[in-house]
């Protein structure tokens, strides 16, 4: 199963590896990754694979909301499906 993560927030060192290594610790792994910086804004939008996941999906956005506010970003992981449904007019 499928889900996507969006990051956004102020440009920084070490977004990146800081999202992936968390999802890493859930055993989630990234299929796609898309970033850019808008007039210093950060944002990413990553397509995971959460089929094997150590955690459920509850757990691994709660961690993901954490490490976003220990970094000032916004830091969301939904199901593909999910996404697709809201992003489809």
């Amino acid at each position: 199963m499928n889900a996507i993560v969006t990051v956004v927030g102020k440009d920084k060192v070490g977004i990146i590896a800081a999202v992936c290594n968390r999802l890493a610790s859930f055993n989630v792994n990234v299929l796609d990754l898309s970033q850019t910086i808008l007039q210093g804004n950060f944002t990413m939008v990553m397509a995971v694979d959460i089929s094997m996941a150590t955690e459920k999906m509850k757990t691994i956005s709660e961690s993901l909301d954490e490490l976003g506010k220990s970094m000032e970003l916004s830091i969301r992981i939904q199901r593909e499906e999910i996404f697709d449904a809201m992003h489809t007019i």
